[in-house]
């Protein structure tokens, strides 16, 4: 299967093409096109020219575009679902969900489509103001470049184009070398419900020459990106004066205070940290558990742990597949042996098979381990013992990420201080860190990112205030 880049709403071949392999698998399940600087300036140009279009068509108008395509979505919901888990190799239960959420973002798009305001302000409100009538309006920032990540390839996808044509902008995406069948799959599905050409171009290639090509061309208003730190600070670092969201990088912490119901939480936590084999942003990476709690909470999640099932992301059963490369399980394998040198205690798992590290469970782990202090993005989670949620609230904040964090706890009182002491974006309280619906508010702090997910927040940071001021003396 020979796949095209769309450019100007037209379907073109290029000169190079590579390979893609399942991460299963290791086969070859699609050919997929490498952009160069001609074919990137080529889909800069559509977007930049189409953008006065996009920008003067009414608000029901992009709405509806969005509920056709989510309506096209769900009646294509199956196969949807077998090309995520086929390129990503997410187990297909969970690439089913994955189906249902980014329908639902679709959704959420076209509705705050027809909620994009401003407001008045009473200018006599200030000495000299008096006589006149003021109000804002948003309107779309223009050329939105997104660069999307492979482990959500059509959630987080969804996340970028959403907003983007619910506030009327034009986009180049730059999706993931090893997700790209999901883009493509959306592309041909705006076409169907009606997108102008140009309005969203989708291309394919390596970073530097894609990713920088569409980070520095003046024509793009605004880069919204979601992957690793390092990729994110770089972004930063060349956009200049463009607008730029970074939703990049976490090593999730929970608390489990004392007096918690262990039984009612362990199958949640188990599920934050090895869904999407630990591939998750917001996976759950560090268990800080007090030590009344400690001991039963250590058993019974490592024998949950060893129940899921792993094997074929196409089998309805598997709960835990490939990880999304072979150099990925070389370095979490790496990591795992650190951490037996540094001390600490690999409870369960440590070990792969082909592509499929068997979900890791490591205990006694010193904070300054990569485990610990990095990303792993693996099935590894690790869990220490506490003496108090004071100390839990250091150790969580003690890291250079800060995107969500949750805590299990009886207590209102200690509730209400996480809230107030972690230094995260979002604090899930009885709930582990993975939480996510489509239209909260989704970011971090620190090395996590700055900008807001989520479409009404996404909405406001790919528009502009505008402020218009009348004279009637």
């Amino acid at each position: 299967m020979r796949k095209k880049l769309l450019i100007n709403g037209e379907w073109l071949e290029t000169e190079k093409y590579s390979p893609l392999l399942s991460p299963y698998s290791g086969e070859v399940i699609a050919e997929i096109p490498v952009a160069m600087e001609k074919e990137t300036d080529e889909a800069i140009e559509a977007a930049y020219r189409a953008r006065g279009e996009m920008a003067k068509m009414p608000a029901h108008q992009r709405a509806n575009i969005l509920e056709t395509l989510a309506r096209l979505l769900e009646e294509r919901a199956e196969e949807a679902a077998q090309i995520i888990a086929l390129e990503a190799a997410k187990p297909i239960t969970t690439a089913k969900a994955e189906v249902s959420r980014t329908v639902e973002t679709y959704k959420f798009a076209a509705e705050e489509a027809k909620r994009i305001h401003g407001e008045t302000l009473p200018l006599d409100a200030a000495y000299g103001g008096e006589g006149r009538v003021a109000y804002t309006v948003r309107e779309p920032i223009g050329v939105v470049g997104a660069i999307t990540p492979f482990n959500f390839p059509m959630n987080l996808v969804a996340h970028k184009l959403g907003p983007a044509i619910a506030s009327g902008n034009t986009i180049i995406l730059k999706p993931a070398s090893q997700t790209p069948l999901s883009a493509f799959f959306i592309a041909e599905l705006l076409q169907e419900a009606g997108l102008p050409n140009g309005a969203l171009n989708v291309v394919t290639g390596g970073g530097r020459i894609v990713g920088d090509r569409i980070v520095s061309d003046e024509r793009v208003n605004m880069i919204t990106f979601t992957g690793s730190p390092a990729v994110g600070i770089g972004i930063r670092n060349k956009a200049g004066l463009k607008r730029v969201t970074l939703e990049l990088g976490s090593n999730a912490g929970v608390i489990i205070d004392k007096g918690v119901d262990v039984d009612k939480i362990i199958s949640r936590c188990v599920t934050g940290a090895f869904s999407n084999q630990g591939q998750v942003c917001i996976s759950l990476q560090r268990v800080y558990a007090h030590e009344e709690s400690y001991d039963q909470f250590v058993e019974k999640f490592i024998e949950a742990t060893n129940k899921l099932k792993l094997g074929n992301p196409l089998d309805p059963e598997t709960d835990v597949s490939a990880l999304i490369s072979p150099n990925d399980v070389q370095r979490t394998l790496h990591w795992i042996e650190e951490a037996k040198q540094g001390g600490a205690n690999v409870a369960t798992g440590g070990k792969a098979e082909g592509n499929i590290l068997y979900p890791t469970v490591i205990l006694d782990a010193d904070p300054s381990l990569k485990v610990s202090c990095q990303e792993v993005f693996a099935p590894i989670v690790l869990i220490n013992k506490v003496k108090s949620v004071e100390e839990a609230f250091e150790l969580v904040n003690d890291s250079r990420y800060g995107l969500q964090a949750g805590i299990y706890t009886e207590n209102v009182h200690t509730a209400l201080n996480a809230a107030e002491k972690l230094h995260v974006g979002g604090v899930m309280i009885n709930d582990i860190p993975t939480f996510r619906v489509d239209h909260m508010p989704y970011g971090g702090v620190k090395e996590s990112g700055f900008g807001r997910e989520g479409l009404k927040y996404a909405i406001e940071e790919m528009t502009e205030l505008k402020l218009i001021v009348w004279n009637r003396n």
